[in-house]
């Protein structure tokens, strides 16, 4: 399903077949976590900024408007009218992350919503009998993110659990795939790596979800407060004790920076909110780094957000109007703004997929940090 077409040192360009259709990688699968990315971003849009893949989540979705509703109406794909792949995070980061008054138990974790306060029950099993109804082409494992920093023993102790609860996943996918009335029968499962930053925890758990040859593999529990230092430093000792064959998954990661340097260290798929919640906040990525059309210095700049960009927003509008319906909170401000980043992202990692296809990556790294940097 993953082949590799070229190799620049550890940085590689591939692509993953799914029966939703082929994505190259690198790749960065834009957010729309409930099924929509926010900042009124329609799918008509997201085709034309060559968006791949849309990520959306499984406890957002399960807690509204409720998977079996998704499920009657199709599928999320149908849902969404998105016709390309879906990868669905499993919602465990959210239960820990969001949830009140949860309780971790061996079965899996009782938590209240954080919508209506109600009472829920998640585990492996539930995790994936969730995304099996939502259809999705790819499903995230269930596991557990520990809170930055925790301890060594409590962080053992979870990494083992996880890995209890990824043999539960699998076991409970391929019973859900086989059922006649599945949404998706060729759903691909991703186990997640954990141990923070302890390094024979992360390699440990690497080499033993690796037994497992699953569809993909992700490094979880990043991003959350430990330095980038220390996250690169993380993937140096992990990525290569994860399958070679095999998707490489960076969860919530990141900037520009951080996935340039992510590929540089063998990484492939990457998500992350930034681009739309700052977009929204009036943040824009450009060639020269990012800007704030807040600021009144662009008032009266009829100049496109970058004058280096090719995408509609750029082609069309420009930073004193868009900074003016941002500042009248006009919905379309927002999405011009949000699309205007996500296709930064977008043609940030086709230039990638270039620049490692003629071996030309650490050239190409130099120069964009250089740009990023006002240099």
């Amino acid at each position: 399903m993953f082949k590799i077409l070229a190799k620049d040192k550890e940085a590689r360009c591939g692509v993953f077949e799914t029966v939703h259709g082929n994505i190259e990688t690198p790749v960065f699968m834009n957010v729309g976590t409930v099924g929509a990315i926010k900042g009124a971003v329609s799918v008509p849009d997201l085709m034309t900024i060559d968006t791949q893949v849309l990520l959306c989540n499984t406890y957002h979705l399960h807690v509204r408007p409720g998977d079996d509703v998704v499920r009657d109406m199709g599928g999320v794909r149908k849902f969404t009218t998105w016709e390309g792949p879906v990868l669905t995070d499993s919602g465990g980061f959210q239960v820990f992350s969001l949830a009140s008054l949860r309780k971790i138990k061996e079965e899996g974790v009782y938590f209240s919503s954080h919508i209506d306060g109600r009472k829920i029950f998640m585990g492996p099993e539930e995790s994936m009998q969730i995304q099996s109804n939502l259809g999705s082409t790819i499903a995230m494992a269930f596991d557990e993110c520990v809170p930055y920093p925790s301890t060594y023993e409590y962080t053992k102790a979870s990494v083992a659990r996880t890995t209890r609860w990824l043999k539960r996943c699998k076991a409970e996918m391929e019973r859900l795939n086989s059922l006649p009335d599945t949404i998706n029968k060729n759903q691909l499962l991703f186990g997640i790596n954990q141990g923070m930053t302890f390094k024979d925890l992360r390699i440990g758990h690497a080499e033993e979800i690796a037994e497992l040859d699953l569809a993909g593999y992700a490094l979880g529990g990043l991003a959350v407060g430990e330095s980038h230092e220390a996250m690169y430093e993380v993937l140096d000792y992990t990525v290569p004790h994860l399958p070679v064959n095999k998707p490489r998954y960076l969860m919530g990661v990141g900037t520009p920076e951080n996935i340039l340097e992510a590929v540089k260290r063998g990484v492939d798929f990457f998500d992350c909110v930034y681009p739309s919640r700052n977009g929204r906040h009036g943040h824009a990525y450009t060639s020269h780094g990012k800007i704030n059309l807040m600021n009144k210095q662009y008032e009266r700049s009829d100049e496109p957000i970058d004058s280096e960009c090719n995408c509609p927003v750029c082609q069309r509008y420009t930073r004193g109007y868009i900074r003016h319906l941002l500042k009248a909170k006009e919905m379309l401000g927002f999405r011009l703004m949000v699309t205007h980043n996500l296709s930064f992202y977008n043609n940030l990692m086709k230039e990638i997929r270039d620049a490692i296809k003629e071996n030309r990556y650490d050239e190409y790294v130099k120069y964009k940090e250089e740009m990023f940097n006002g240099n």
